[in-house]
């Protein structure tokens, strides 16, 4: 389990219409994300605060006790620390309704993305995260990846496209 805080880029804002990928860990780094039931509530919930500030969710891929999330923030409004924070509040509350325990950890992992950088590579990355970890031989046969833009093979075929 990792401990500390990561914290947030003090002299960044994060604001506005960028790229940014994301690591929620589970509490205790316990493997919650086993069942669709579980990744389905978790998933919808990450969509809605999405959804409400003005951001489409490129891909997503729940492991066992994490979730990384690519997220294209659209609107010059768009606050992606608010987007954090209603993400695992919205999830956490529904899931802690449903299966009577806590979901995340306090801290996550982010990442923003620099404007010249390629979100197929790092779309691409999080999608072989099930194979690294011996789970699947396939990103298409993981069950619990997804997006809100594209298909998984859409994804994988423009990584090949382009690299």
């Amino acid at each position: 389990m990792r401990t500390g805080s990561p914290g947030h880029l003090k002299t960044f804002d994060y604001l506005g219409p960028r790229r940014y990928s994301l690591t929620f860990c589970t509490f205790n780094r316990t493997e919650l994300f086993v069942t669709a039931e579980r990744v389905d509530l978790v998933s919808g919930q990450i969509v809605r605060a999405a959804d409400e500030e003005g951001g489409q969710i490129v891909v997503y891929t729940f492991m066992p006790d994490h979730a990384h999330v690519l997220i294209q923030m659209k609107r010059d409004t768009s606050d992606c620390l608010r987007f954090i924070s209603r993400a695992k509040q919205y999830s956490g509350y529904h899931y802690k309704q449903k299966f009577g325990h806590r979901l995340w950890q306090r801290y996550g992992y982010e990442r923003v993305f620099r404007d010249d950088e390629d979100s197929f590579v790092v779309a691409r990355y999080i999608l072989n995260n099930p194979i690294r970890k011996g789970l699947v031989t396939s990103p298409e046969d993981y069950p619990f990846s997804g997006s809100q833009k594209f298909t998984v093979k859409q994804i994988l075929e423009g990584v090949q496209m382009m690299t």
